[in-house]
């Protein structure tokens, strides 16, 4: 298994800039991350994933698996609508995987220049394909293309990971933005960090946002 690359000249840059994050990942340590480094099955994998537990991508990603072998466009595209439907995901999505795919085998999209362009143009690229949005573009950037300076703002635990770890209440985009300028050019390396912290592995972290009110 592949995992996001990482070492001391990365950690080292952001404990140098964050005396906070230096606390963190000296306490949490060196995080093995998996990526998928392959662009098209990376794809396939995100759009199965939306708005399902992780665990429900896993079932339907394994059953696409056993069915293909391995998840190439060429051996996707002999599938039809329905028999992706029958591995466990939706009508919409089915569509998109085959839509994707009928661009990557005619041409249209071409993943080795989409993996040669920089974060913005990638992310441009990405998002224009149906049922990829920028935040999962930006994550197919980090987990499958291993760039270094991706710092999502629609990615709701890496705003949880900052509410914990410097007590703010809430992230707007011009605070964001600050600790992106901070954590540049190694926010992907930032981001495991605030996952993890987001998860609970520094169980005295708490989230300072505030408690939502309950309806009568």
């Amino acid at each position: 298994m592949k995992y996001v690359q990482y070492g001391e000249t990365e950690t080292e840059y952001l404990k140098r800039k964050d005396k906070r994050l230096a606390e963190v990942i000296d306490r949490i340590g060196h995080i093995d991350r998996p990526m998928d480094d392959d662009l098209y099955s990376s794809v396939v994998h995100h759009i199965i994933g939306q708005q399902i537990s992780s665990a429900a991508q896993k079932t339907i990603w394994n059953r696409l698996r056993e069915k293909l072998g391995e998840v190439t466009p060429e051996r996707m595209h002999t599938l039809s609508r329905e028999e992706l439907q029958a591995c466990g995901m939706t009508f919409r999505k089915a569509e998109y995987i085959l839509d994707f795919t009928d661009q990557v085998v005619s041409g249209q999209f071409d993943l080795a220049a989409v993996a040669a362009m920089d974060d913005a143009e990638a992310i441009a690229a990405l998002s224009r394909l149906k049922g990829i949005g920028v935040w999962t573009a930006e994550m197919i950037l980090l987990f499958a293309l291993g760039r270094k300076n991706i710092f999502a703002y629609d990615d709701l635990a890496v705003q949880r990971g900052l509410r914990m770890v410097y007590h703010h209440r809430k992230i707007d985009r011009k605070l964001f933005e600050k600790y992106r300028r901070r954590f540049s050019p190694y926010c992907s390396v930032a981001s495991l960090y605030f996952w993890k912290a987001a998860a609970g592995a520094l169980p005295e972290l708490k989230d300072y946002a505030p408690k939502k009110k309950q309806g009568k």
